[in-house]
């Protein structure tokens, strides 16, 4: 077994639509969820909803609509450098 470290800035290449995706997201203001997002008081600790929203919006413009598929796709999909 080999361990390889995955830096995820580099992951996610200037020019692709995964790139493009990632900046248009980190512009859209989701303060409305802080007060969900934040609560680390009862459960798990929670996903923060941009990362969430990428991952969701990524999913479906491959045409990945299904909650299984697209949980496969973040274990699986990395790219490599």
């Amino acid at each position: 077994m080999k361990l390889i470290p995955v830096l995820y800035n580099s992951q996610i290449l200037p020019g692709t639509f995964e790139y493009t995706l990632s900046e248009v997201t980190d512009i859209i203001d989701m303060s409305l969820f802080d007060n969900r997002y934040h609560n680390n008081a009862t459960g798990a600790t929670t996903y923060d909803p941009k990362i969430l929203l990428k991952i969701a919006l990524f999913a479906y413009s491959k045409g990945v609509v299904y909650s299984r598929q697209i949980a496969q796709l973040c274990s699986e999909n990395v790219v490599s450098v």
